[in-house]
């Protein structure tokens, strides 16, 4: 039926009144599609008021959304704007996304490593926010560097070299910025089926045929323990697949900071030096795991093992580095930076918080660690916030190993001394010394599928 040019589901839409909308989830009901259509709609064009959308969201959270439910915002969240077609560049593109932690600079050794072992690897990523670093802000301490590419940009640089690195699009998924802004403000962050929502809906946006999510968990992750971060990848790999993309999960450790690096450029360095196999050995087994992943996701190995045969070699025979120094200069930066680290943003200032006492180290904590670099400089507290590429912390040991008195632990890179004495005070805050070694900690804790 056809009311003047108008669908008449499209005016059913307009009439529904979102008060009966909030009641009913209030009340604890199941919303339907065409319910959760209207919200999402609304938030988008502007017809549903910051005021009401702050109550049906307040209402998730108390009352929860099934499956079912959190699948279909997803859904209409994804429609909200623009939706990348990759299917003019052959082979399976395989995304990945990372909750986000401490020293998490897994994408910046994956992404070329994955390409030189076939994969197809489109890549959109945020900015630092907190004690998390970012993606986007690593990569821009690359003297040229451009995360700003336009699609058609992005689309040649992936098909060149087999993966790009790129900031979201502001026309993927607009909903999920309008509501993600509201629930800042409004108590409503933790929220599984939010979260779930939030994340997919930009990720499904981007248009890959398969998808492998990292979900941190521990001191320095969003997710502090095992059964939360299990919950919200059960929940994301089942949004994928009922949208039809084939979504796999990895639950990954975040009580202590992956590698030695926390900052920007030195967290750069730290990745050539994996992908010479001279890095962190925490880091390049996180690396490894994701990519022989990635390999069978893209159907290239069928098995587990023959895939760690093909990034072994792409690591052994140099292409994984090769492959990066390719994405630099694709995207404008100075390929030389891998050759020669002074070339980036870097300071000579050092400052270094040393062992009370002998013993083990016995904790770590991420998000210590993590707000002591932020007070350094190297990250932000709000989006607008500018960040010092150059500084930093550097963890000079890790739980587990035998320190003395007055060792040093961690070196903090600075810039005139700016936030040193409160990042201090952070590091003792996160660093525990025992009289024994505590267990050994996976890094790779859970597959969720």
């Amino acid at each position: 039926m056809i009311i003047g040019d108008e669908p008449s589901c499209n005016i059913y839409l307009r009439r529904m009144r979102i008060v009966d909308v909030i009641a009913r989830k209030r009340d604890g009901h199941a919303l339907s599609r065409e319910e959760i259509d209207r919200f999402v709609a609304g938030v988008t064009d502007g017809s549903v008021p910051d005021y009401q959308a702050s109550a049906l969201l307040m209402a998730i959270v108390i009352r929860g959304m099934s499956d079912e439910e959190t699948a279909w915002l997803t859904d209409a969240m994804v429609r909200s704007g623009e939706r990348v077609d990759l299917s003019d560049i052959p082979g399976v593109k395989v995304g990945k996304h990372s909750t986000g932690g401490v020293g998490d600079k897994v994408s910046i050794v994956l992404a070329p490593l994955a390409a030189a072992c076939g994969v197809v690897f489109p890549k959109m990523s945020g900015r630092g926010l907190g004690h998390t670093g970012g993606t986007l802000d690593k990569l821009q301490a690359i003297p040229g560097f451009r995360v700003d590419l336009g699609i058609d940009e992005f689309k040649r640089v992936v098909r060149e070299v087999g993966t790009s690195i790129i900031g979201q699009s502001a026309s993927l998924a607009p909903a999920d910025k309008k509501l993600y802004a509201l629930r800042d403000v409004t108590a409503t962050i933790e929220s599984i089926p939010l979260i779930s929502a939030s994340i997919m809906s930009k990720k499904l946006a981007e248009g890959c045929n398969a998808l492998l999510l990292d979900v941190k968990c521990g001191d320095g992750a969003f997710m502090k323990t095992q059964e939360s971060a299990r919950a919200l990848a059960a929940s994301m790999v089942a949004i994928g697949t009922h949208a039809g993309v084939r979504t796999e999960a990895f639950i990954t450790d975040m009580e202590v900071p992956l590698g030695r690096a926390i900052g920007n450029s030195i967290e750069l360095v730290e990745c050539f030096d994996t992908l010479r196999g001279r890095g962190p050995g925490d880091l390049e087994a996180v690396a490894r795991r994701f990519a022989s992943r990635m390999v069978v996701l893209a159907g290239l190995e069928r098995e587990r093992e023959a895939a760690d045969v093909r990034v072994d070699a792409a690591l052994s025979s140099g292409r994984a580095i090769q492959t990066l120094a390719k994405l630099v200069e694709a995207q404008g930066g100075n390929p030389r930076v891998l050759d020669d680290a002074a070339l980036l943003p870097h300071v000579a200032e050092r400052e270094v918080y040393r062992a009370a006492r002998s013993g083990f180290i016995g904790a770590m904590r991420a998000e210590a660690l993590g707000r002591a670099s932020n007070l350094l400089g190297a990250g932000r507290t709000t989006v607008n916030d500018s960040i010092d590429h150059a500084v930093g912390v550097m963890v000079l040991a890790k739980p587990g190993d035998e320190v003395r008195e007055d060792q040093p632990l961690l070196e903090l890179h600075h810039r005139g001394g700016r936030g040193v004495e409160a990042a201090l005070r952070m590091c003792h805050d996160a660093v525990t010394i025992v009289d024994a070694p505590p267990p050994a900690r996976l890094k790779v804790i859970a597959e969720v599928r």
